[in-house]
């Protein structure tokens, strides 16, 4: 089979890897004219207009980890060898945590510490070196081509923005959140693609930094992020000594939002939070003089099988092209290169019938991964609630008679306390953090909700929970003012 990839981020470069190593020739068609750096700090000045969301931050969870030791040990060892390093579950523990024992699936709960473009270098040299991939970067493609046969349409390759065309037996578009396959689909007459979107209600800011030559990471023992209500914050590890540091506000926030797009503001507003504030104490500086931002993010999920049938035959989407989701919950690179782990494994099953290959990876997908999309939307509603209340002056948890009131109450006084002191509870979060249970999988515990509710109950016997940053927008504001 010959497989064209339309798109050279994660989800495409998952989907040549691993449908070229079972044996299939692939074509990847990337509209950005990347060529191969020498070395992971040069894929950092990759100019991506096509995705811009390459120099923020970026979660590598255990479920891509464990999909990579699984199936591509050796890339796992390249990003290793690259700079990227593992983060365990059980090193760093805070020391409230008292009853914690290592226990065997521990070794499946690791991350990797990893830019998103030294990811996709490694990745992309893995897959060139496989001999069955060709990679043509600054290759624009602006259509779909069929075999013109009456009733739905059958794909069997792509058009190209000069005329030409690339024939293939499969297309996988992999050309991320902004994909125009819905248009190209409605071009060549298959039935509308149904789509559902919500707005995540962020706009979110993110800078990289590297430790100077004499300094070291901060203990690693607290907090990785804060949810201030009116401001959302987080730091994470990357390759070769760097991190990066990512503040999102309301979308309704006009003022904060011109104030962190200043490099200046923006460090001075990490600075005074408090799980970041340990990482710009002058141990390391910029990589980059600017703030990245990025606005417009939804959650959207697109429908390519319609009443048991694809729209179309011969062409299936993978990654931020069929779903895609709040980048604050880091889930967007694990589920890509999950997706295309699917994608391949239907093209084994069926490798002579693109329909069965179509309504076998989309069976996966809404069984393994539209889940954690449908949660994702629950969390932002949620969270859109309580950033609107805050902005207005108002209390968001003054009606004690709404459910969510209470939900906020437990999460906040008895899940949040309880990570910090009993294992089990913070294992149980992290599985599901990690994508390696299913998003109702804590909920459905009766001995975890024991352990929360516990806690919970005990809440007036105990002092506040720390503040993770100024109390107010107001007193923030003060802060950071010039």
């Amino acid at each position: 089979m010959h497989v064209v990839v339309v798109g050279g981020g994660i989800a495409g470069l998952g989907s040549a890897l691993s449908v070229a190593r079972n044996g299939h020739r692939v074509t990847v068609l990337e509209r950005d004219n990347t060529p191969m750096p020498d070395s992971a700090d040069e894929a950092f000045e990759w100019d991506r207009r096509g995705a811009p969301q390459v120099r923020h931050s970026h979660a590598f969870l255990a479920r891509l980890r464990n999909l990579l030791r699984e199936h591509h040990p050796d890339v796992l060892e390249a990003l290793y060898e690259a700079g990227a390093t593992e983060m365990r579950f059980g090193d760093d523990l805070p020391a409230t945590i008292t009853n914690f024992e290592r226990l065997p699936e521990d070794d499946d709960l690791v991350m990797i510490a990893c830019r998103r473009t030294t990811f996709e270098w490694v990745v992309r040299r893995a897959a060139l070196a496989n001999g069955l991939v060709t990679f043509r970067t600054g290759v624009v493609v602006d259509g779909l081509v069929t075999d013109g046969a009456v009733g739905r349409p059958n794909v069997t390759g792509v058009r190209l923005a000069d005329g030409s065309t690339v024939g293939a037996d499969l297309v996988v578009v992999a050309n991320g959140r902004r994909s125009a396959l819905a248009d190209w689909l409605g071009d060549i007459g298959s039935p509308t693609v149904p789509e559902s979107m919500e707005d995540t209600g962020i706009v979110y800011f993110s800078r990289f930094y590297r430790l100077r030559d004499d300094a070291e990471f901060p203990p690693r023992t607290g907090p990785i992020g804060g949810d201030l209500g009116y401001l959302k914050y987080g730091v994470f590890v990357g390759d070769n000594r760097t991190f990066s540091v990512t503040l999102a506000t309301p979308v309704e926030d006009d003022q904060l939002r011109k104030l962190l797009a200043d490099p200046i503001v923006f460090d001075r507003t990490a600075g005074q939070l408090v799980a970041t504030a340990p990482w710009l104490d002058g141990r390391a500086e910029p990589l980059d003089p600017r703030v990245h931002a990025m606005a417009g993010l939804l959650n959207r999920r697109r429908e390519f099988v319609v009443d048991g049938e694809p729209v179309a035959t011969g062409v299936v989407p993978v990654g931020d092209s069929v779903l895609c989701t709040n980048p604050l919950f880091g889930r967007g690179c694990s589920i890509a290169f999950w997706g295309a782990h699917l994608l391949a494994q239907a093209i084994e099953a069926f490798p002579d019938d693109t329909r069965e290959v179509a309504l076998a990876y989309n069976a996966s997908l809404q069984a393994e991964i539209v889940p954690w999309y449908l949660s994702g939307v629950q969390q932002d509603a949620e969270a859109r609630r309580v950033a609107a209340a805050l902005l207005a002056g108002d209390d968001p948890d003054g009606d004690v008679s709404d459910p969510r009131t209470f939900q906020r109450a437990v999460f906040r006084d008895g899940l949040l306390p309880a990570i910090r002191t009993d294992a089990t509870v913070l294992r149980a979060f992290f599985r599901a953090l990690n994508l390696l249970t299913t998003p109702e999988a804590m909920i459905q515990d009766a001995d975890l909700g024991a352990r929360v509710f516990a806690v919970w109950q005990d809440r007036e016997n105990r002092p506040p929970e720390p503040a993770m940053g100024p109390k107010s927008r107001s007193d923030l504001m003060v802060l950071i003012a010039a």
